[in-house]
């Protein structure tokens, strides 16, 4: 256990840009919002800012109700900031990452000023709709085409942090060699995600190394897909948010490391990974050439 400072507080991250949002979406000033919910404005931006200590459940009810929040995000959000007063070392959640309109890692995705990410399969900032729509019908394999489509089109929405004009994200892909040779859909599929793949690793805030099989087991170990996600910092030169480290569920829960020393090793595993890998060139040649095998 850890003591109440170095309590999780992704949790309050979370209901903190959750309501944060649902005012600005009614159009409301701090001051504005505040008065409706009977509360006072500092005390209001400390929870939207993720500063209060300990969030109270009535007044995360009173701004709900302040906000028009509907029944089912509300009980969502009061049993956020229930968690939001559990001391753990990591946090997981249930069911919030396939929930479209409440959607914990996608939010902190959003707000990321670098990812640094690890994977065995293309991830989902880099599919394209053929991939993403292959590997979704091949896990909810009970969803209708309407379902599966909708999940497609929201994947593709959230890429747009890489190539937005204004203060794009920062992504550094660790991709293990395998990715390239594990058909997701068809060959046709494969070759089209593969060209996609080097064309997005020309650009500026983003570089893609191929992690190939003769590096062989780093570390002696098989450590699974990562992704470290950094805020950046303030004018000051202080972090905006502490980094974290979360790992997909694969239909358990998703778990958040926010140990400083927990993200400091994390860290560390990528920068070995990283002297293992193909450089950018030789990277994006292997891509171009793997696409080519499928073509043909």
């Amino acid at each position: 256990m850890t003591s109440e400072d170095d309590a999780s507080t992704l949790p309050r991250r979370q209901l903190g840009r959750f309501l944060r949002e649902a005012r600005e979406g009614q159009g409301l000033s701090l001051d504005q919002a505040a008065r409706l919910a009977e509360l006072s404005k500092s005390g209001l931006h400390r929870i939207e800012t993720a500063q209060v200590a300990k969030v109270k459940i009535r007044e995360v009810r009173a701004l709900c109700e302040t906000y028009g929040v509907v029944a089912d995000e509300t009980s969502r959000v009061l049993k956020l900031a229930e968690k939001a007063q559990v001391k753990s070392w990591h946090t997981a959640f249930d069911g919030l990452y396939s929930d479209s309109t409440f959607n914990m890692y996608v939010g902190l995705e959003a707000s990321a000023r670098q990812l640094i990410s690890y994977h065995e399969i293309i991830p989902g900032l880099l599919q394209t709709a053929d991939y993403a729509r292959a590997l979704i019908n091949s896990f909810y394999t009970d969803s209708s085409p309407e379902d599966v489509a909708r999940r497609v089109e929201l994947r593709l929405k959230r890429q747009a942090i890489i190539t937005r004009r204004s203060e794009p994200v920062k992504l550094q892909l660790l991709l293990h060699e395998s990715a390239l040779h594990r058909v997701v859909g068809s060959s046709r599929v494969m070759a089209a995600q593969l060209r996609h793949l080097a064309e997005i690793s020309k650009l500026p805030n983003a570089s893609i190394h191929v992690h190939p099989f003769t590096s062989g087991c780093l570390r002696g170990l098989l450590h699974g897909p990562f992704v470290i996600l950094d805020f950046g910092t303030d004018t000051k030169g202080n972090p905006v948010e502490p980094p974290l480290v979360y790992f997909e569920g694969a239909g358990k829960a998703d778990l958040y490391l926010e140990n400083v020393d927990d993200v400091r090793r994390y860290a560390e595993l990528a920068t070995a990974i990283r002297s293992t890998c193909m450089d950018e060139t030789r990277s994006r040649e292997l891509l171009r050439r793997a696409a080519r095998s499928y073509a043909a």
